[in-house]
């Protein structure tokens, strides 16, 4: 993929899910903050729950708590 190529509106549905794709507790607050700066707490959510990456359950956790949302998981525990 061409990043050069990426729209930050159009291509959000690639950007958000890559961006926490290897995002740890400890790093979390640092990585959400910068997304946060180009989409908004709904955005992320939404595009969290309906992604098929391979996003980690402790993410999806992570962003649950930080949005006071239901949580969601993208794997079976």
């Amino acid at each position: 993929m061409d990043t050069n190529r990426l729209s930050i509106k159009r291509d959000k549905n690639i950007i958000i899910p890559r961006a926490l794709y290897s995002t740890t507790r400890e790093s979390f607050e640092q990585d959400i903050e910068v997304l946060e700066e180009y989409y908004s707490r709904k955005d992320i959510l939404q595009v969290l729950r309906l992604t098929k990456e391979n996003i980690s359950n402790q993410v999806c956790e992570l962003i649950s708590k930080r949005y006071n949302a239901k949580p969601f998981y993208r794997y079976a525990i």
